[in-house]
């Protein structure tokens, strides 16, 4: 999948090419409907799958104490929507200058920088100053620059409509089963490995450590059992959310025990996805009874007990 971070980087004309449009912060089931429907567009007129997104939510620069925490990562994302099979990431930066465009201006921008042939997108998507434009507005005007336009209708599982807000309601619950079929597969946090205390190795259980960004959409406190992407390869893991009450005076973070894998992974990012959840966080009497529980974790999530 080929990666477009500024328009700059437009140096050629695309074939016919399907635009699917959409910030997809987390890329869940409504998300996929959309670009799957731009995807078989594609197929069927022998174009080019594209997907124009931003870097960065819109609300950070309109409204940065409205922007909601973010689902998944960047890289996550650009993963997901080459495994889906896109051809093309447009992924700009939304910035102040962006945000004064009218919904005019906007869609003369596709005209002008992409010349689609199709534009795909969902039925609350809006675009320019305000976002004053709409499907509606997409509709009727998208002839006047050149291309075709469709709205898919909302995605719905159990009769309710999915969405980025209710996936992130689910998960701020920890209703990790709901959240996981919203999505469509397991809620997955990304993140570069940090230097923790190391005290993990000490007692057989090393763990890769990420910080919890205070921007980012994270599961309440506790134990969970994970499937861990390390370097490409998948390994099976448990994982504890929280603070370490045990040991006291740590900010809260994501501690990860990736079984049967050693080595040096600091510095490098990994993908946790989250399968099910162990218990919740609790302070141990001391380092045998913490040894202990860390055992039975492991155990279970062995035999794939976890609810």
């Amino acid at each position: 999948m080929e990666i477009i971070k500024k328009f700059s980087g437009l140096t050629e004309k695309f074939t016919r090419p399907v635009v699917a449009l959409g910030m997809f912060d987390g890329v869940h089931l409504g998300h996929a409907s959309v670009i799957n429907h731009a995807l078989d567009k594609a197929k069927e007129i022998d174009g080019t799958a594209i997907v124009f997104t931003f870097s960065n939510h819109p609300l950070t620069v309109i409204a940065p104490d409205a922007a909601p925490l973010m689902i998944g990562s960047r890289n996550l994302r650009r993963d997901i929507f080459a495994d889906m099979g896109v051809d093309v990431l447009i992924e700009i930066p939304f910035t102040k200058d962006f945000s004064r465009k009218s919904p005019e201006e906007f869609l003369e921008l596709l005209r002008e920088k992409i010349s689609p042939a199709y534009v795909v997108t969902g039925p609350n998507y809006t675009f320019g100053r305000f976002g004053r434009g709409n499907g509606r507005l997409l509709l009727r005007e998208a002839q006047n620059y050149g291309f075709k336009a469709e709205v898919c209708q909302a995605f719905t599982v159990g009769r309710k409509t999915v969405s980025s807000t209710r996936i992130r309601a689910l998960i701020a619950a920890g209703d990790l089963n709901s959240a996981n079929e919203l999505l469509g597969r397991n809620f997955t946090y990304a993140g570069e490995v940090v230097n923790g205390d190391r005290r993990g190795r000490k007692i057989g259980f090393p763990t890769a450590n990420l910080e919890i960004s205070d921007k980012r959409a994270m599961l309440p406190n506790g134990a969970y059992i994970v499937r861990v992407k390390v370097r490409g390869q998948f390994f099976n893991g448990i994982a504890n959310v929280g603070d370490n009450p045990t040991f006291k005076a740590q900010r809260r973070r994501l501690e990860v025990f990736i079984d049967k894998f050693s080595g040096d992974i600091y510095g490098e990012e990994i993908f946790v996805s989250f399968i099910g959840k162990l218990r919740d966080e609790k302070i141990f009497a001391g380092v045998d009874e913490l040894k202990a529980q860390l055992n039975e974790d492991l155990r279970t999530m062995r035999n794939g007990t976890a609810d």
